[in-house]
């Protein structure tokens, strides 16, 4: 485990290290594993930079949802910024644009690479949606978290909306399986959910369904993988829907601000350039997870 701020999102580049935002600081980090980590100060530092990915460029990219902006990082910390309204989820589109989703505002964002931008509306009045990811038919496919639905947007913006069986399900998390469908975590209802490109739902209840699962991907196993926030675990689920559960280590307390007791508070994860499972807590540290 180490000690780094208040981490929120992470993910592995392709200069094999791992980048993570620290959320409350209004920081970005660059660490090699084995190494200390490398901190780029944002500016202005109130941004809250939450969700981060690896861009077409060789640059990382993350959002700031209360600075309405997404930003591009280089290696060596040069920043660039675009306005956006209340960004969150982020990702690298099959077309070489960034995509991203705009919570606030209920819409699908694009920054193509030649800067040029657009938006798609999500239409569900109120929706929110959250994560992004690519599917396997290379259309943009999110989450709706106040709508309760999945979402699937084209290259040419055409969206379709899959309400969620659960009501108030609230689903966040979202990311491309091993079998060629959608999986996503419900965070309100304490679910697992697949869907695949028929539109077809299924989910799969936790064992604690207040665990609030937020954040999910797939791993080297074939298997998915996500971080239940409210008990500070980390999940596996086969695509035949076999749960595992795993505790993640606590941070120690800051008792110089009179922080003896708190969660682990998991968010983000990725595939480190190590090949472990790396979690971003937001209590104040990196875990490092080797596959059991």
């Amino acid at each position: 485990m180490i000690e780094a701020g208040t981490p929120y999102g992470i993910a592995t580049g392709a200069d094999g290290a791992l980048w993570f935002t620290l959320v409350h600081e209004g920081r970005v980090a660059r660490m090699v594993p084995g190494q200390d980590p490398v901190i780029h100060q944002l500016d202005p530092a109130d941004g809250q930079p939450t969700v981060i990915t690896p861009g077409p460029d060789g640059a990382m990219w993350f959002s700031e949802g209360q600075g309405d902006r997404v930003c591009r990082i280089t290696v060596d910390g040069q920043v660039t910024a675009y306005e956006a309204e209340s960004p969150y989820g982020i990702i690298a589109g099959p077309d070489g644009a960034m995509w991203f989703t705009q919570m606030r505002g209920g819409t699908i964002g694009r920054i193509g690479a030649d800067g040029g931008r657009a938006e798609f509306e999500v239409p569900v009045e109120g929706g929110m949606p959250a994560y992004i990811t690519v599917g396997p038919d290379d259309a943009l496919w999110f989450s709706v978290n106040q709508g309760t639905a999945s979402g699937r947007d084209s290259p040419a913006g055409e969206v379709v909306i899959h309400p969620l069986p659960t009501p108030g399900a609230a689903p966040v998390g979202i990311t491309r399986g091993p079998d060629e469908a959608l999986w996503f975590v419900e965070i309100a209802a304490g679910q697992i959910g697949r869907i695949d490109l028929s539109g077809k739902i299924i989910e799969y209840p936790l064992p604690d369904r207040a665990s609030r699962p937020h954040a999910i991907i797939t791993g080297p196993d074939n298997a998915l993988w996500f971080t239940e926030w409210a008990t500070g675990h980390l999940g596996r689920i086969t695509t035949a829907g076999a749960i595992q559960e795993h505790p993640l280590p606590l941070p120690p307390p800051n008792t110089q601000e009179g922080d003896t007791a708190r969660m682990a508070e998991p968010h983000g994860l990725t595939i480190g350039p190590d090949g472990a499972i790396w979690v971003a807590l937001e209590a104040g540290a990196l875990a490092r997870i080797d596959q059991p």
